[in-house]
């Protein structure tokens, strides 16, 4: 009996192959596919460039000088190199060092070897010293924000992706929104703390106009329009007034009758 299995289109081929390469990215839309494919042809062509320009290179020296390419040839197979050479340069070498006005040459020459040797340790140096200060970074990145071994390894394979694309002198749209994110990291925060005061002061007047505004139109007699400072002061009585102007009661200085009451 003949098994069903599942035909997938080119599509759907060419999308596992991106999945498997980045797998960090999303291909949800055409956009986005034939974005990828559009920076991996960029890729391969600027590859393909280097590779040509050196086969070519080559391909002249090879030409200009069959020596060279049978030394290249036997250094490949496992011969050394400083044998190679005087057994296919042999008489060069010695009509060199024998003819005057080649020392000052090969005395340029190596002092430019001894220099580059300097430099080259140098450099070594340097990168030892940096690589453990990175390596101690590291460390305390992990215990301070409780990052795994996983988070660090996704985030120096980025870095280096990045590093690896710049020396072949690309810059992925990805890379590029990633560095404008971090540039303007602190001032987006800064930004939204500022936003943040100021709704918070605004809710606060809010709320305070809010309250304010439930009343029933009576003066409270505790505040400064009710002619107290407190709650708690009492107001004097009618009678207590009349005593302190003499003999008119109130009614009296105000002209009106006291009505009787029924």
């Amino acid at each position: 009996m003949s098994k069903n299995t599942e035909v997938k289109s080119n599509r759907d081929r060419y999308t596992e192959r991106l999945k498997a390469k980045y797998p960090d990215k999303e291909f949800a839309d055409d956009e986005a596919l034939f974005g990828q494919i559009n920076d991996d042809y960029d890729s391969y062509d600027n590859e393909l460039s280097g590779y040509r320009e050196r086969e070519k290179a080559l391909s002249d020296l090879f030409a200009s000088n069959p020596r060279s390419a049978a030394f290249l040839t036997d250094w490949l197979k496992g011969e050394d190199p400083i044998i190679g050479m005087v057994r296919k340069f042999g008489d060069d070498f010695k009509a060199a060092l024998e003819d005057p006005e080649k020392q000052e040459a090969l005395a340029a020459a190596n002092k430019e070897f001894a220099d580059r040797i300097a430099k080259e340790e140098q450099y070594e140096g340097e990168y030892q010293t940096n690589i453990n200060e990175t390596l101690t970074t590291l460390e305390a990145m992990q215990q301070e924000e409780g990052l795994s071994d996983e988070d660090i390894d996704n985030a120096m394979d980025f870095l280096m992706g990045i590093v690896r694309d710049g020396i072949m002198g690309k810059f992925t749209r990805e890379s590029v929104i990633m560095a404008l994110k971090a540039i303007k990291h602190d001032s987006d925060v800064e930004q939204a703390d500022r936003e943040g005061e100021v709704r918070g002061r605004n809710t606060k007047i809010e709320e305070k106009l809010r309250k304010g505004s439930k009343s029933d139109g009576t003066a409270n007699l505790g505040s400064k329009n009710g002619g107290g400072k407190g709650a708690a002061r009492e107001m004097p009585d009618l009678g207590a007034i009349d005593q302190n102007y003499g003999t008119q009661n109130i009614w009296e200085r105000g002209g009106e009758k006291r009505r009787p009451n029924k």
